[in-house]
């Protein structure tokens, strides 16, 4: 693990360029057989691969989440969201993120682990957090995508909370949240090579 020093004080987001991000062009939302084997060869293919899930929010007390929702998997060059709705059947998924031989990394997945286990039968495997990998000593709580793209690319990782707290099990998914899950797991590959780089 690479001693990386996060001091939140002299990162001002609101100084810094937008952080790009990963466009419409490079996003493919999975939702038939042949477009899962498309994703299935270009994600298998990475020794690493960018993770996230998104699920629909809960607003009631005791109201239990039924998600994920929404599954995001991304390489260096294309995200694929996978609708967990409209999928024909699991098998793809499942044999992505059961794989041993590829890294899936990302930001606050302890809940994820469980959430994939318990409601899609899904035993992820190889994973990396990297909110929990980048804090080092003496930090409390994790590190998030936002001060980990401001220390490493100096850049301002803009995340809309309405987009993020939005119906994620919507059969019709709007171009806002396309683009904000892509980037979730776009970005979480970014940061790991540049960690990667950084010496970790």
């Amino acid at each position: 693990m690479s001693d990386v020093t996060f001091s939140r004080a002299s990162l001002n987001a609101a100084e810094l360029p937008a952080y790009p991000g990963i466009g419409l062009t490079q996003i493919s939302l999975v939702a038939s057989a042949s477009m899962a084997d498309q994703a299935l060869t270009a994600l298998m293919a990475s020794d690493a691969i960018g993770f996230d899930t998104e699920s629909k929010p809960t607003f009631l007390k005791g109201e239990v989440s039924t998600g994920p929702h929404l599954v995001q998997l991304a390489t260096a060059t294309h995200a694929y969201l996978f609708p967990v709705s409209r999928l024909p059947d699991l098998q793809v998924l499942k044999t992505i993120l059961e794989s041993p031989a590829v890294l899936k990394v990302g930001f606050g997945l302890g809940n994820d682990r469980s959430a994939l286990k318990t409601r899609l039968g899904i035993a992820l495997e190889n994973v990396l957090d990297l909110g929990e990998v980048l804090r080092g000593d003496g930090h409390r709580g994790t590190v998030g995508a936002k001060v980990a793209v401001a220390h490493f690319f100096g850049q301002k990782l803009q995340k809309s909370k309405k987009v993020g707290t939005s119906n994620w099990a919507s059969a019709n998914l709007s171009e806002r949240q396309i683009l904000y899950a892509a980037n979730d797991a776009h970005v979480a590959l970014q940061l790991y090579r540049a960690w990667q780089k950084a010496g970790a």
